[in-house]
């Protein structure tokens, strides 16, 4: 296509110029030039060529006396872009020291000043200098001053300061003009300040740029989200939240958990346990599924542990399902079901829920003694340690259980053998 307009303008020019030259060829034109006794005639034709060949010359020349100059800034230039280069070799190797030295020298050179001076800062940072990152950014500011701006902040907030940061960010925020990045750190200023109120304000302008990509976007959103849903004063507040949430983000994982959890809290569970029944039709979650068996009311408890029964058949060996049955009977005051399945699920999983619901149960039945114990077994799990010096401890085995394996026609082999050649 472009070698077609090429021939279409060479065409034109052709033709202009063959109209000139019939034009001219009748009446060349006279052109009479005196300057101080010179005098200099020539047709209209010879005038025109003789300027362009006079501004050819001034050319060369110029050209000639700034050729010196160009070489010393070509060398500057040069070396501050292998300056620039090295420094970013060593920031990403964790060379920060030498890396916040080499992109101030960088930084010399006028073109590469605003690019050199944010990576000063950054290596910096990394190295645990905050001053030294800060004054780097003092000069980045005057530069740019948006990029300053949003890297100063992550950096006061990464220091502790995100009360700082928000000040910082907020005019910004206020008047909708910040970049991507600047959203983003808006956001997470106001996580870290408990204000997710503000922080939501950032999450359609993070959507529209896609800057986290559709993952990390769902993952700020269930953050967000969840945080304002976990401080919603009262049961009237969290449906009004709920309900001006939009269907997508409704159907996170996470935010469904929040809305649920904070819904058994005020004693306003029914609607979120029903849209956790919905959402692990479309999808397995186990997280739901202890959230469903917590926030579920005494009240209610009988009804659902039929429901969350029926999951068993598809999902033997999920140690949360297990233990939310257990919850979900005791809470009906079946005792004798939740201490059988929430052996079950310990045996599948140790966990320091498992071990503190079980706790829960032995200690509503009088066993003080077995219930003390799976207190410490679930204080051991939060630390990493051992639940107990042999395989038993209170007569609940907590060795893995394993699904029994078999091959393609039925027969059961043992965990871990290859499946036999076909004759």
């Amino acid at each position: 296509m472009k070698g077609k307009r090429w021939l279409v303008l060479a065409l034109i020019i052709v033709a202009l110029l063959v109209v000139l030259f019939v034009w001219l060829a009748s009446d060349p034109g006279y052109v009479l030039v005196r300057f101080r006794g010179w005098r200099i005639e020539a047709t209209v034709v010879g005038a025109v060529a003789i300027l362009i060949a006079a501004w050819i010359a001034l050319g060369i020349v110029w050209w000639l006396l700034r050729w010196p100059f160009g070489a010393l800034s070509r060398r500057h230039r040069r070396i501050s872009h292998e300056r620039l280069r090295d420094g970013l070799v060593a920031m990403t190797e964790g060379r920060n020291v030498e890396a916040h030295r080499t992109l101030q020298r960088a930084s010399q050179y006028s073109s590469l000043r605003s690019p050199a001076l944010l990576a000063a800062a950054e290596a910096a940072h990394r190295h645990g200098d905050t001053t030294r990152a800060l004054e780097s950014l003092d000069e980045a500011a005057q530069h740019a001053p948006e990029a300053a701006r949003t890297l100063r902040a992550r950096v006061l907030r990464e220091s502790g300061r995100a009360e700082e940061a928000m000040r910082l960010l907020a005019p910004g925020a206020e008047a909708g003009k910040l970049p991507p990045a600047g959203w983003h750190e808006y956001a997470l200023d106001a996580l870290a300040t408990h204000q997710p109120d503000k922080a939501r304000i950032a999450l359609e302008p993070l959507r529209k740029a896609d800057m986290l990509g559709p993952a990390g976007h769902a993952e700020l959103v269930a953050q967000v989200l969840g945080e304002c849903l976990r401080l919603a004063p009262d049961a009237a507040g969290l449906q009004d939240l709920w309900k001006r949430t939009g269907r997508p983000q409704r159907q996170i994982p996470a935010v469904l958990e929040a809305y649920t959890r904070r819904a058994g809290a005020l004693g306003a569970a029914h609607e979120a346990l029903d849209a956790i029944e919905d959402a692990l039709k479309r999808e397995w979650n186990s997280a739901l599924v202890a959230a469903y068996g917590e926030a579920t009311p005494p009240a209610e408890a009988t009804a659902r542990l039929r429901n969350a029964s029926r999951w068993l058949e598809a999902h033997p060996d999920d140690d949360a399902l297990l233990r939310t049955l257990g919850i979900l009977s005791m809470k009906a005051a079946d005792p004798r079901a939740a201490r059988e399945y929430l052996v079950r699920a310990l045996a599948a999983k140790p966990t320091a829920a498992g071990w503190a619901a079980l706790a829960e149960v032995q200690s509503a039945t009088g066993e003080m003694a077995e219930a003390t114990r799976c207190y410490a077994n679930a204080w051991h799990c939060t630390q990493g340690r051992d639940v107990a010096p042999a395989p038993h401890e209170g007569g609940i085995d907590t060795a893995p259980i394993m699904p029994e394996e078999r091959d393609e026609h039925g027969m059961p082999r043992l965990p871990g053998e290859p499946p036999a050649p076909a004759h």
